[in-house]
Parts: C-alpha cells; structure tokens; sequence
C-alpha cells in the first residue's frame, strides 16, 4: 500500500493543476503553480463573509457596554460584579479560538464556521431568558466560545486566499468589517436597553446570528489548504456549500466530472496545543506579548468608560453608547488605512532587495525581513497610542467640554487598532502554515491579559483615577516597544 500523503503533497497536486491567472495578475511563468483559484472579487466576497463572521465577537463584547449600569441595578449587584462577566468572556474568548483553530486547520473552516454559530446561537436565546447573575455569567462564557472562535477562522482564511504581498491589505477587509461591531455595537445597546430593555439585546444577537448563519451554509465555500489545496481539489460533502453541492451536481447531470486526487488521506492533524507552541516561541511570543499589553489597555479604557461617563457627565445609557462612536470610528479608519501601509513597505522593501514579489503566488520568505517591514510601520503607532490615550484618561479625569475626550477617543482607538492590526499581520507572516493556530494564539495572549485589565481596572479607578489608568496603559505600551 502507497504510503498517505501529506498536506504539502496535497497543495502542490492542487496548485499544479491550475496554469491560468485568474487575478490578471502579472508577467510570472504559467508553470509556477497559483496560489489561489479564486478571482480577485471573488477573494473579496469570501473575505467578507469572513468578516461579517468575525463582527460577532466585538459585537457582543460592545453591545453589552451601554447595558452595564441597567444590569447591575436589575440584578442587584454591583458594577464590578457585573464587570466580572466581562471579564469571563474575555477569559474564553481566548481559549476558545485555541481548539477551534486547530481543528479548522485540520478538518477544514466552514464545519468550524457552522458550529460556532450554533454554539452562539443557543447562548443568546438563554441570555435572553435568564434571571439570575450565575446564568448570566455562565452563559456569557458560552456565548464568548461560539462567537470568538470566528476570528480565528477569518485570519485563517485571508491566509488561505492571499499571499504575503498582499495580506495587510486583505486583513484589513476582515478587520474594518470586523469594526463595525466597536463603532455601532454601544449604540444598538443603547437604544434596545432604553426602550426594549437589556434582553432585546440578546433576542437582537439571535436574528442577526441566525441570518449569517444562512448566508455562511449557502455561500461560503471550504477553503482550508489542507482539505482543498489551492481550491482545485473537491471538498468533502460536509465541506461543501449549498451553491458548490447545487453547481457540481448540474455539472455531473450535463456529463462533466470534477477534477479529483484519487487517494488522498490527511495524516497530518493540528494539535490543540499548537498555540502553545507558537505563544512560547521566542519570536512569535515576543510579538503576541506586546500584542497582548495593547489589547488589555485598551479593554481596560473601554470597560472603565461607561462609569466615568455616568458618574462625571450624568449619562443615561443611551448617551453612553453615542459616546462609543468616535471609538468604533477610529477602528474602521485604521482598518481601511492600515493594510495599505503594511503592503506599500512590504514592496518598499522588496523593490530595495531586488525580491520579485507576486500577489497570486506566495514566495520563500526566509531571506526577507518580514519583521523590520512590519514593525516599522507599528512602532511609531504605538507611541501616538500611547500618548493619546493619556490625553483622554486626563480629559476624562478633569472632566473638560465632552468634544475634547471624544476627539482623543477617536485618534487613541484608531492608533491602537493601526497597532494591533499590524500585529496581527506579522504573526499570521511568522506561522503561515498554521495561520488559525497563530491567530488563536494572539487571542489567548492578548484576551486573557485583557480580562485581567477589566477585572481591575473599576477597582484601580476607584484609588487613583481615570487619568493615571491610562498613564499606566500608555507608559507600559513605551516601555515594552524596545523588546
């Protein structure tokens, strides 16, 4: 019996089959094999399904803002306990991506992609009908594993899709649509707590999730490279899309036969653990370190936002979540102009080296500096970041004219999110053979930091004020940049 082949075998039967450029792409040799199928548009349709996947996670977490003051008066509790459940969703919110990553790399994105949505699904529908603080809490944990994992699976799948040359800019497209979550979320929050109540906002999670859940099972094609190669390669049936089983079936009733490998068997599997290969890995770790401090200063301004607004300014939770705008703003902005400058010094550099690059097949990236092409746009990012945010804790602190603190929200939020996109991008160029475990890994970095920073930053507000928070954010952000 012939031994079984491995995932590479499978990539390279795949891309050899293919000599057309689809991307209308550039003077490269038919023979070399092509990275993708898939037209430009069609990248950018799948890409943002991707995305709208992806707008789950931050919806959930940003909706939930604006009701904070209402569910700690209705439960009786108090606001850090309810803070708490922000702070368990964090916790999963990084552990799960861990196993759903892996798997996806394994069996393929779109069963991943269907399961989380059922998972999140089920949790909204108790959300909505529960009355106690204990099922809150227990079921914001289950809502965080069926919506978390899809941020995962829409790195993975930019990372399936494009090459380097072209990643940041793709990235992008996931995260600006991504954003629409930080920059809408509070205000939807706000206006079903004011005049629905707290659990429309969970009955408003059930729809919307049921919606795209339809969309993904009709449309949304397997592209994992590991099951499908390069897209050449037929996908099981139960990685199949509606629209994909509708059309190989027209096709075989008018006597045309999909192409197919013959003897395929994957032996390679993803472990669980890979992310924790990659988070203690001497490189990639550095990177999901700093990552991780970013993502919990920024957590700890968001969740500490609505009780200085309500206490310093008087807000009711309506206008609590009008004053997140500027935030989810600044994230939509740093997502539409960040991936066009990791990609203009990404070719920067290889014009200087003389390394030919290519948008539809991925090079040998060994001999290039991928790092200094990333960081060089993130660094001096990060000290704006730094800096503005400072300038909006003491804003918020001295209680000045609301215009001012709400410009510093929008210039602090859009240079974290420049920040952490281009984090983000860099770690899926370290680990491109296990982009879902790598992005898993970010999460687990950076969430479980942030839950941290959200469980103490209502305590640490009370002893020494908003202003020296964010001092505390920013100076950390300064001082671990030379790593």
């Amino acid at each position: 019996m012939p031994p079984e082949p491995e995932r590479d075998d499978i990539e390279a039967i795949a891309e050899q089959k293919l000599p057309i450029e689809p991307d209308g792409g550039n003077a490269e040799s038919s023979s070399e094999p092509m990275f993708s199928i898939y037209s430009v548009n069609e990248k950018r349709f799948l890409i943002f399904l991707a995305g709208l996947a992806a707008l789950f996670s931050p919806l959930s977490a940003n909706i939930y803002y604006s009701a904070l003051n209402t569910l700690a008066s209705d439960f009786d509790t108090s606001l850090s306990n309810i803070n708490l459940t922000i702070t368990t969703y964090l916790i999963f919110q990084g552990a799960a991506p861990t196993f759903v990553g892996s798997l996806s790399d394994s069996y393929g994105r779109r069963p991943l992609y269907l399961a989380c949505f059922v998972i999140y699904m089920i949790a909204n529908i108790g959300l909505a009908t529960q009355d106690t603080y204990t099922g809150l809490l227990i079921l914001r944990m289950l809502q965080s594993t069926g919506s978390s994992g899809t941020v995962a699976l829409a790195s993975a799948l930019v990372s399936d899709l494009v090459t380097s040359a072209q990643r940041g800019s793709y990235v992008s497209y996931v995260t600006m649509t991504a954003m629409v979550g930080p920059s809408f979320g509070p205000v939807i929050g706000g206006l079903l707590d004011k005049y629905l109540g707290w659990r429309a906002i969970f009955w408003f999670l059930t729809i919307f999730a049921g919606a795209t859940f339809i969309l993904i099972f009709v449309a949304l094609p397997e592209t994992c490279r590991r099951v499908v190669g390069n897209g050449s390669i037929p996908a099981p049936l139960w990685n199949t899309s509606l629209l994909s089983y509708l059309r190989l079936r027209k096709q075989r009733k008018a006597g045309i036969q999909p192409t197919s490998v013959e003897g395929i068997a994957f032996t390679k599997r993803g472990s669980p653990i890979q992310s924790l290969y990659i988070l203690f890995d001497k490189e990639s770790g550095i990177v999901l370190l700093y990552g991780a401090f970013f993502f919990c200063g920024f957590y700890m301004v968001q969740t500490g936002l609505p009780g200085q607004l309500q206490d310093n300014y008087g807000y009711n939770s309506l206008h609590i979540g009008l004053c997140y705008i500027p935030s989810g703003l600044g994230s939509m902005t740093a997502a539409f102009v960040m991936g066009r400058f990791l990609d203009f010094n990404f070719k920067r550099h290889a014009k200087r080296l003389g390394f030919e690059f290519s948008n539809t097949r991925q090079q040998d990236l060994r001999n290039f500096p991928i790092e200094r092409a990333r960081l060089e746009v993130v660094f001096p990012l990060a000290f704006a970041a730094g800096s503005t945010v400072i300038a909006l804790g003491w804003c918020m602190e001295k209680q000045v004219f609301i215009a001012a603190p709400l410009v510093f929200l929008f210039l602090s939020t859009f240079f974290m999110s420049c920040t952490s996109s281009g984090l983000q991008t860099m770690i899926v160029d370290l680990n491109r053979d296990n982009p879902s475990s790598a992005t898993a890994a970010m999460n687990l970095a950076r969430c479980w930091l942030g839950a941290a920073g959200a469980a103490a930053v209502v305590p640490l507000l009370g002893v020494i004020g908003f202003g020296w928070v964010a001092v505390f954010c920013g100076g950390d952000w300064a001082l671990m940049s030379p790593i």
